[in-house]
């Protein structure tokens, strides 16, 4: 089998194989490009009264456990907190998903909102689908994906390769 036909065979192979994969991390991919601009993504931050925040750690926890939906008990049912003093606000994500916007000095809950782009990037990383999979599926995937652009710029340079060299053969004939 030649080199050419080898190529060939590899880049034809190798993208049916990662085809899937790489699907979902493109569509994944572009949803969290534009997840601002869907507030079923991501929902979109309120904004406090005041920019210097003055709730304690324990009143944030207290105005978090007064959200049912958050499900929140304790410090361990809060995956995230995200202070954001231009806005006065401090974001509380909770293991379920839910966001609570709460004003920085008011302890005011601004806004509730299931937050799905933590689930998108988890379906766009591998991990969703086992804790390690960024590792055993996405790297294997995006070194395949290597090949086959290497492989591809072959197949498109090769013509421009063959006909250069005959060419050169005819112009080496005639002399």
């Amino acid at each position: 089998m030649s080199v050419y036909k080898t190529n060939r065979s590899i880049h034809k192979w190798a993208s049916i194989v990662i085809s899937l994969p790489l699907l979902v991390v493109l569509v994944t991919g572009i949803l969290l490009l534009v997840k601002k601009e869907f507030s079923f993504i991501q929902p979109p931050t309120a904004k406090g009264e005041f920019t210097v925040p003055t709730m304690t750690f324990e009143q944030i926890l207290t105005v978090a456990k007064s959200v049912e939906s958050a499900n929140i008990t304790d410090w361990d049912d809060i995956r995230r907190l995200d202070v954001r003093p231009s806005k006065g606000i401090t974001k509380i994500r909770s293991h379920n998903s839910v966001e609570i916007q709460v004003d920085s000095t008011t302890g005011k809950v601004l806004h509730i909102a299931q937050r799905n782009s933590e689930l998108i990037e988890s379906i766009h990383d591998g991990t969703f689908f086992e804790k390690n999979a960024n590792i055993w599926l996405m790297l294997p995937v995006s070194l395949v994906v290597l090949i086959i652009s290497i492989t591809g710029i072959i197949l498109f340079i090769q013509p421009y390769r063959k006909k250069k060299k005959r060419k050169l053969d005819r112009r080496f004939k005639d002399e």
